[in-house]
């Protein structure tokens, strides 16, 4: 996600590593870096321009405090290029926000029209946003609005079945409006307290789509207008986005498809070019993956710094909060079990797809497109495999254990062995960790890892590693195959050039 963005931040910040003091030169070829990433990641030129000169403005013209103290009254040493990062970092909140992703209510209803041109992703984003509607509360009626596209009614009736959620949908000949009309009146006889009107989309902006919109929008008198935008439109988003601001007082956008964006300039440049906040971001395909947009939260991630915020969220709507500070009291007095380690693992599933979470994760998050989703599979299918008496005591299983474990899972005695060893070395490591505050204190049942003097060495995929290749960790496995790959070629050149010296 995002990968464009973050190359180029990333090569401005190696630029700086090691420079004593911000001028003018080295500012520049920080920025060069920057202007490549943002440009090839499709952000409007003057969008692009602009932010520059407000980043070399104010990294050359504010004053660098070297030395600053955090919450706990450590004091710590500000580089010249970690100053340079934190301008980064506050003007792409700047130019992304600000956002207040609570939806409007009129006369006690959250009533919301979704526009956008056809094959965006709103008949899915309608049940997403009933699905968060839902679990804030609210009861919600989806309204089919669109009678063009074959079966979009029947979609959204699926889509509203799966999330208990009543679909309205108008009788055969009826226009729109009128089917806006009186799904509005069934709400308000029927004690919904919000709606949410499915429009229909073009493959281009014509004015007999903005027409019917505007005869909706004067029926239906919605208190929220969001425009639905495909992030892989990259600048065709912007346009879009802009158009339909010329027709429609528009409320905030909906981003879908975000976790496929390796560009990212729909995000940077829509809310600068059209004054149109972005509301929410769509990812992944079930109905429950719809986030309230957090700038800041974006920035972060872009300069490979995770979102924790974000992730606290994530954690906090999968699972119970007061269990998860239980297991980890025990877990770090050595108490770690293979169910214990099932959980977790089921646990993060929920949360969404891995690489969604290691994003999230700070100094992690550079990491997230090499993490492989089927490797959490693999260690699940073993712990499976095992006992009642394995799981809970894994110092069991030897060899003849190990290999009906294997053939249990279709995995080889090696994996088996290689996970049970690991997992033994991380069960130590938890014995060992003491408490503290650090960033990771804010996640509930991970208080006790923050600032805990983790070994350098510390790896979180360790206990993945089990799962096939040998043993290799996920995250490690290209750089060591690399490695080994390097070796093997110097080898070879060596006997080559050995024998070639015998031969003269």
């Amino acid at each position: 996600m995002l990968e464009t963005l973050t190359r180029g931040f990333d090569g401005a910040r190696e630029r700086l590593a090691g420079v004593r003091a911000l001028s003018e030169n080295n500012v520049d070829e920080a920025l060069r870096e920057v202007r490549a990433s943002l440009l090839e990641a499709d952000v409007d030129f003057q969008v692009v321009k602009d932010f520059l000169g407000r980043v070399k403005e104010r990294t050359l013209g504010e004053k660098v405090e070297t030395r600053v103290k955090d919450a706990g009254g450590q004091t710590h040493r500000v580089t010249p290029g970690q100053h340079f990062v934190a301008v980064c970092e506050q003007e792409l909140t700047e130019l992304m926000g600000p956002v207040d992703p609570e939806l409007s209510v009129a006369d006690g209803v959250t009533s919301v029209m979704l526009l956008g041109l056809q094959g965006v992703g709103k008949t899915t984003i309608a049940a997403k946003l009933a699905r968060h509607l839902q679990k804030k509360g609210r009861r919600p009626l989806l309204v089919a609005a669109d009678i063009y596209r074959p079966a979009a009614a029947d979609q959204l009736e699926q889509l509203g079945r799966s999330i208990d959620v009543r679909v309205h949908r108008g009788e055969t000949g009826e226009q729109p409006p009128s089917i806006c009309a009186r799904g509005r009146a069934l709400a308000r006889d029927g004690g919904y307290d919000a709606i949410i009107y499915d429009t229909a989309g073009r493959l281009a902006i014509d004015d007999e789509l903005m027409v019917e919109l505007e005869a909706i929008e004067r029926e239906t008198r919605p208190a929220n207008k969001l425009l639905v935008c495909d992030a892989l439109m990259g600048r065709d988003a912007v346009n879009v986005a802009s158009a339909f601001a010329e027709r429609i007082d528009l409320s905030g956008l909906v981003l879908t498809k975000i976790d496929g964006d390796s560009r990212g300039g729909a995000a940077l440049a829509v809310k600068a070019v059209t004054g149109v906040p972005i509301k929410f971001l769509g990812t992944g395909e079930t109905v429950d993956r719809l986030e309230e947009f957090r700038p800041e939260g974006l920035a972060s991630r872009i300069l490979g710094m995770g979102d924790i915020v974000g992730l606290v969220k994530d954690f906090e709507e999968v699972v119970d909060v007061q269990q998860a500070e239980e297991d980890a009291e025990r877990i770090l007095q050595g108490q770690f079990t293979m169910e214990d380690l099932l959980t977790q693992l089921k646990t993060i599933q929920k949360m969404g797809p891995l690489k969604e979470v290691m994003g999230k994760l700070p100094m992690f998050g550079g990491m997230a497109d090499q993490v492989d989703e089927r490797e959490m599979v693999k260690v699940e299918s073993m712990i499976q495999s095992m006992t009642k008496k394995e799981r809970t005591t894994p110092d069991v299983i030897d060899k003849s254990r190990a290999q009906r474990i294997a053939g249990g899972c279709g995995r080889t005695v090696r994996d088996v062995l290689d996970l049970v060893g690991r997992f033994d070395q991380m069960r130590k490591l938890m014995g060992q960790l003491g408490g503290g505050g650090g960033l990771l204190s804010k996640i509930p049942g991970m208080g006790k890892l923050a600032g805990a003097g983790m070994p350098g060495d510390f790896d979180p995929s360790m206990l993945m590693q089990g799962a096939g290749s040998g043993g290799a960790p996920p995250l490690r496995r290209a750089t060591q195959q690399k490695r080994q790959k390097q070796a093997k070629n110097k080898r070879k050149n060596a006997r080559a050039s050995r024998r070639k010296g015998r031969k003269k």
